[in-house]
């Protein structure tokens, strides 16, 4: 499994928005959203263009049932 990549809220989020997340609403500088099938769900904070923590990229990345190898080809397409 490869490292974490260092992303944005704003970038993780758009890149998730094209590949079967949709947001269900936004809360403060959180949006919430959810893949299509309404099984996977989590938070993300959008911070300006501040850097996610790798802690918490990793814990997104669980919520989703996601694997770093996951998002980097998420990130390539």
């Amino acid at each position: 499994m490869g490292s974490l990549p260092v992303l944005s809220g704003k970038k993780l989020l758009r890149m998730l928005l094209k590949h079967g997340y949709r947001a269900l609403r936004k809360k403060g500088s959180h949006v919430f959203i959810e893949s299509f099938d309404g099984i996977h769900g989590t938070a993300i904070p959008l911070h300006g263009n501040e850097d996610l923590g790798k802690g918490l990229l990793k814990s997104i990345l669980n919520d989703l049932e996601l694997s770093a190898h996951d998002l980097e080809r998420i990130l390539r397409q």
